[in-house]
């Protein structure tokens, strides 16, 4: 991340913002005059600017005036005075992130600054994005192995077959793989061309991938190329390979052996310099043993095998994803980009996600449309994602219990060490039978209330050394101390 510039003529301001913002683990640059900005910006560019308002040398709002010219999309806070009211309305029709008003409370300068530092990352994704979308996004270990496996495969023309979920982007990693082969735009740049075989009458299938001469049936008026031929010097992308017709099998089967075929109704051998990618969401070895798929197209198909993992197995991606989605459909849409709340992103998180990044695209984009506020919170969420609730953990004596139950059995409390648990059954049934409203809300806060409360007394008031003793991150705590009002 790029540093965050303080810009006053005051040495005080800049030290203390300096040592705030470091203990924060942000990397911080300072000025004392807006000349010194302008110069550093002809071979730098900051994160956040934070600029005072008045400052020997030039004025903080013409500063604000040059540097949104350059930058259009940089987050800059205005320090002022708090009488300066025309001041501050000039910051912000300036285009100003916000005004800080002198003197301030630091770990709110703090939080503020925070708050645009991610507006600018957003603002980059968003650039990004508009610019030239990645191929794929995913930090999680499934997906990096995904990407390393794309890699080794780039200087090769070797049969692929993809497999995983619906959603998954299983289309996305073969054109990956084509875009970056011999064949794609870095080689030759061969067309890649898809057909979804599950998609296409069994009829019309045979016609589609491997062409019709004219005559060869009723409407045939011309003759026609076939995806093979289509595809030839590039790549052929087969999708939902497991249901196509099993006679249509054994074609495929001759074609990848010796690239040769034969149009419908046509006795001249054509042949194709095609590389072709499977994929599928089904059991390919289940269909085998079942006579559904003929196993020596399975093996023919199956030289390197590439799984998809599903969203819910990848729910770190999920925060970036959302993101990124949000991003693009704001800029296919000619809008501002939505973002989502913690809240919302938490019940995100928890979503099982049945039709996985697919599923996560349309939803962003629902949202970009639908959600009536730039902040997506989770009443604005669709009513599936708040229908569906995290699982029930299950308690149980390993000893004794079948080793995979059916169904989810409730949570038992043993000893004195849960006898928290029990106070919590029993306050619950208390507030549930009286028809308190937000049962989940109250208890969820006094929880978090307790716990945070409890081990800031532990470190002493250290915040930092509390939520890593929590397992939190400091942005969450001090979030939560604000929301639940424990700093007052």
């Amino acid at each position: 991340m790029k540093p965050i510039w303080v810009a006053d003529d005051d040495q005080s301001i800049r030290f203390v913002l300096e040592r705030a913002l470091t203990r924060e683990q942000f990397s911080v640059r300072c000025f004392s005059n807006p000349r010194d900005v302008l110069a550093a910006l002809e071979t730098d560019v900051p994160q956040v600017l934070v600029s005072d308002i008045r400052m020997p040398g030039g004025s903080g709002l013409d500063l604000l005036s040059k540097v949104k010219q350059r930058l259009p999309g940089l987050p800059v806070i205005v320090m002022t005075a708090y009488s300066d009211l025309d001041s501050a309305v000039s910051a912000f029709q300036g285009g100003a992130f916000e005004y800080l008003p002198k003197p301030f409370d630091l770990p709110k300068a703090v939080e503020l600054i925070r708050r645009a530092v991610e507006e600018s990352l957003r603002e980059q994704v968003g650039t990004e994005l508009g610019a030239a979308a990645p191929e794929m996004l995913g930090q999680a270990p499934a997906m990096q192995d995904v990407f390393r496996a794309i890699g080794r495969l780039s200087q090769s023309n070797v049969t692929v077959m993809i497999t995983g979920e619906s959603g998954t982007g299983k289309e996305l990693v073969a054109r990956a793989l084509h875009r970056h082969s011999p064949r794609g735009e870095l080689g030759t740049k061969g067309p890649f061309i898809a057909i979804n075989t599950a998609a296409i009458p069994k009829d019309l299938l045979e016609s589609e991938l491997f062409g019709h001469e004219r005559g060869a049936f009723t409407g045939a008026q011309t003759m026609r190329r076939g995806r093979f031929e289509q595809a030839d010097g590039g790549t052929l992308f087969l999708d939902e390979i497991g249901d196509m017709p099993f006679d249509l099998q054994t074609r495929l089967l001759r074609v990848l052996s010796d690239g040769h075929f034969y149009r419908v109704g046509g006795h001249q051998p054509q042949k194709a310099n095609v590389r072709v990618i499977a994929a599928t969401h089904q059991n390919l070895e289940q269909r085998v043993k079942e006579g559904a798929f003929r196993e020596d197209l399975y093996h023919r198909l199956n030289v390197i095998r590439l799984r998809l993992p599903a969203l819910r197995e990848r729910r770190e991606d999920i925060p970036g994803l959302a993101r990124a989605f949000l991003a693009r459909s704001a800029h296919d849409l000619g809008v501002e980009a939505k973002r989502l709340s913690d809240a919302a992103m938490e019940r995100l998180m928890h979503f099982q996600f049945p039709g996985n990044v697919r599923q996560l695209e349309n939803l962003c984009h629902w949202l970009t449309v639908m959600a009536p506020a730039q902040l997506i919170d989770v009443k604005d969420l669709p009513p599936e994602l708040l229908a569906d609730e995290p699982e029930v953990a299950v308690v149980q004596d390993h000893a004794a219990a079948p080793a995979a139950p059916a169904v989810v059995a409730p949570v038992v409390v043993h000893g004195a060490a849960d006898a928290w648990l029990a106070d919590l059954a029993r306050e619950a049934r208390r507030l549930l039978d009286a028809g308190v409203p937000e049962v989940w809300g109250q208890l969820t806060r006094q929880f978090e209330g307790q716990l945070i409360h409890v081990a800031l007394e532990n470190t002493r008031g250290r915040r930092i050394e509390a939520a890593q003793k929590l397992g939190i991150g400091r942005n969450t705590i001090t979030r939560k101390i604000q929301e639940l009002g424990l700093d007052e």
